[in-house]
């Protein structure tokens, strides 16, 4: 039998720990980069994630490390950590691996630059990919079906080596080209979740949340659009099926941060006592000022970030209710 090529995973959140354990149900190793000596710890001796992903019991194919140095030689390793700090972390690696998967969602604070600009600058000479999809940690983790998209810079020669590395069983990747479109998709759906959230914390019904992630897809559409994505990337799982999921469930760090802020709680309370990264808090303000200096209409991104900067929910939902009529098309 073939031995399976070991696969790099930089980031041992919920969702960098799900997909270790996704990758080696097929028996191959991975290993797992952690921040906190004592997830490290954890993972090895216990074959638990307890910080961040208690549910699971984790393979013992995954060997968690604390020092970057040991992915040096993986050909193939995905890039989990928050967003904020993917450049950072790259810039560690003692050796660039031959292809580095992004699957961190956000717009990076400071430079508004994606996270396939920052990882290319952090990481010269890896082939960048990203994957992104509708996706729960938790799902993914106990083997449930999930489908996402793959977008290849290389085209697919680089797909070629990648799918048979990610693909498993339940976990089914879909190829793309486009990886500004796979990008632009996970980061603003964030956003979205957090005002999806918000409505659910205002108690303003089924009917204002399905408005909402329709016209919250138009903004999307809109931003992709001008910065070159194509719409059919944003209509598939990377854009569209992504913002369903997280807009609908508690289970969604975002939404869950928005229906806090519905219900009277303070953005920056919630942020300080929180352990995992709503990642749409950190986007929210960059977007809405990429979007204000390049005269896209995002209402409601913007409404995002005015109440986390501490504007009062109700009225900010009164204002966007309040804006003029006009065709649909032009909203």
């Amino acid at each position: 039998m073939t031995q399976l090529e070991t696969v790099g995973v930089i980031g041992a959140g919920a969702w960098g720990t799900a997909l270790a354990q996704m990758l080696s149900s097929d028996g191959r190793e991975v290993v797992l980069w952690a921040f906190e000596p004592e997830v490290v710890e954890a993972i090895n001796t216990d074959h638990r994630n307890p910080q961040y992903l208690p549910s699971a019991q984790l393979s013992p194919a995954i060997r968690a490390v604390g020092d970057l140095s040991e992915l040096a030689g993986i050909g193939t390793v995905l890039c989990v950590t928050p967003a904020q700090v993917l450049g950072k972390v790259l810039g560690g690696l003692a050796q660039p691996p031959r292809d580095l998967v992004l699957c961190s969602k956000g717009i990076e604070a400071g430079t508004g630059r994606l996270m396939n600009d920052a990882a290319r600058a952090a990481s010269p000479g890896s082939a960048i990919a990203v994957l992104s999809g509708p996706t729960f940690a938790h799902e993914v983790a106990a083997g449930l079906p999930t489908a996402v998209t793959l977008a290849c810079e290389g085209g697919r020669d680089q797909w070629e080596r990648l799918s048979p590395a990610i693909a498993r069983s339940a976990f089914r990747p879909y190829y793309s080209d486009d990886v500004t479109g796979a990008e632009i998709g996970g980061s603003i759906k964030n956003v979205l979740a957090i005002a999806c959230g918000v409505v659910d914390g205002l108690a303003l019904g089924q009917n204002a949340r399905a408005a909402l992630i329709a016209r919250g897809y138009a903004e999307m559409l809109r931003f992709g659009e001008a910065l070159g994505a194509r719409s059919e990337t944003l209509a598939g799982l990377c854009g569209l099926g992504d913002l369903v999921l997280t807009c609908s469930s508690t289970s969604s760090r975002n939404f869950s941060l928005g229906k806090a802020l519905g219900e009277g709680r303070s953005a920056a309370e919630l942020m300080a006592d929180r352990t995992t990264v709503a990642e749409g808090a950190h986007t929210a303000p960059v977007l809405a000022q990429l979007a204000e200096k390049r005269g896209i209409a995002m209402p409601i991104v913007a409404a995002v970030n005015t109440i986390l900067q501490g504007a009062p929910p109700r009225d900010i939902v009164a204002q966007l209710l309040a804006r003029p009529l006009t065709a649909e098309q032009n909203a």
